[in-house]
């Protein structure tokens, strides 16, 4: 049978070295997990507690299509408890993870052809998904001096039917103050483009409060994810905040799409939207693991780094030791034992050039992955 022009997507290359770093581990080696971003801690015991006693009374069959009214109305308090935004919680749509609030975004936002600007580097699903969807991603390349996010400046002359910001931002960890995404947000509106902001890391700062765009407009897609702050990857459950008069056209598709999201990882999420002392102990470890990276990849030899204000990404610019960051990410992960993420899945034209390290897991991983890496580079 044939296959659709549709799917002719790119690989997401973390995936090929993941599954490269689990060959290396089932051969007996021991691999420092430097590529993959999730938190190496489970889901909060309070909400592995909630979900196992749900079980026993629950058959955890299908809720409604836009998520468990409970679980709605705690999300939009949280916009009230982090943001001061006094929310809706019919605006609220819980999703199979962020990848099934981008699909839902997309689909309810643009027809066939349409473009939709995307930061360069940026997280390399969102060109992936929308080229699946017919629609044109356009790279908008991100200067040094603006912390690799986009500026309005940059959407000029673009013709943009929509226009995706992520901020705290993978892979550089950098943010948008409130001036810059209110800016965006104008110069986006000014080119009839909706606006989208990926909110997953929020939770996830180190010096500032990330800004949301709720906090500055109704007129945005929102999309969170219990995912990174709430260490629930595998749990495929996220949330999107839509503007009132969408609220329905969302519904529709996520009825025919998706039908609801998995009713079990609902439970569990409500429940560690209150775990707050086991979620602020997760972001301790963040920040000693930030300050070992902030000092340990300089001194391995990646010292064109840039501090994170959020996340749990270094993204690094090592264009003097080579353009080709994929064979480079696998010598790595073969000489030193650690897997590292090519930037070519995050900037299809610089990418060559760069790396990005994730400090998600314990202290002492990172602490190992760092000392593996000055020897790697020292015998290079």
């Amino acid at each position: 049978m044939r296959n659709s022009t549709r799917s002719g997507v790119d690989p997401f290359i973390v995936m090929d070295v993941m599954e490269a770093a689990r060959k290396a581990e089932d051969a007996g080696r021991h691999i420092i997990h430097m590529e993959v971003g999730q938190p190496g801690t489970p889901a909060p015991e309070g909400a592995r507690a909630a979900l196992a006693a749900a079980m026993g009374e629950d058959a955890m069959g299908y809720t409604v299509a836009l998520g468990l009214p409970a679980l709605r109305a705690r999300i939009a308090r949280l916009y009230g408890e982090w943001y001061g935004v006094d929310l809706d919680p019919n605006r609220v749509i819980v999703t199979s993870g962020s990848s099934g609030a981008f699909i839902l975004a997309f689909t309810a936002l643009f027809d066939t052809g349409q473009r939709v600007g995307i930061g360069a580097p940026g997280y390399p699903s969102y060109r992936q998904i929308l080229r699946a969807l017919d629609l044109v991603p356009v790279d908008i390349e991100t200067a040094e001096a603006n912390r690799l996010q986009p500026v309005a400046a940059d959407l000029e002359g673009l013709d943009l039917s929509g226009l995706m910001v992520a901020s705290p931002a993978n892979p550089t960890g950098t943010m948008l103050g409130r001036d810059d995404m209110a800016a965006l947000m104008e110069a986006a509106a000014a080119q009839g483009a909706s606006f989208i902001s990926d909110e997953i890391y929020h939770g996830i700062e180190y010096d500032s409060k990330a800004v949301s765009a709720l906090e500055i407009s109704d007129e945005a897609y929102v999309i969170n994810s219990f995912s990174k702050y709430f260490s629930m990857t595998g749990w495929r459950v996220g949330w999107m905040v839509v503007p009132e008069d969408h609220v329905r056209v969302v519904e529709r598709l996520a009825q025919n799409l998706f039908i609801c999201p998995p009713h079990a990882s609902q439970v569990a999420a409500l429940a560690a939207m209150d775990c707050h002392e086991e979620l602020e102990a997760n972001m301790d470890v963040y920040r000693v693991n930030r300050q070992l990276m902030l000092d340990g990849l300089p001194a391995a030899g990646f010292d064109r780094i840039a501090p994170p204000d959020g996340a749990f990404y270094v993204y690094a610019d090592v264009s003097h030791l080579t353009d080709d960051s994929v064979g480079f990410a696998r010598e790595i992960l073969e000489q030193a034992g650690v897997a590292v993420t090519p930037g070519l899945d995050f900037d299809p034209a610089r990418g060559g050039g760069t790396l990005r390290f994730s400090y998600a897991r314990s202290s002492e991983d990172i602490a190992e992955g760092l000392r593996r890496l000055k020897a790697f580079m020292e015998g290079r």
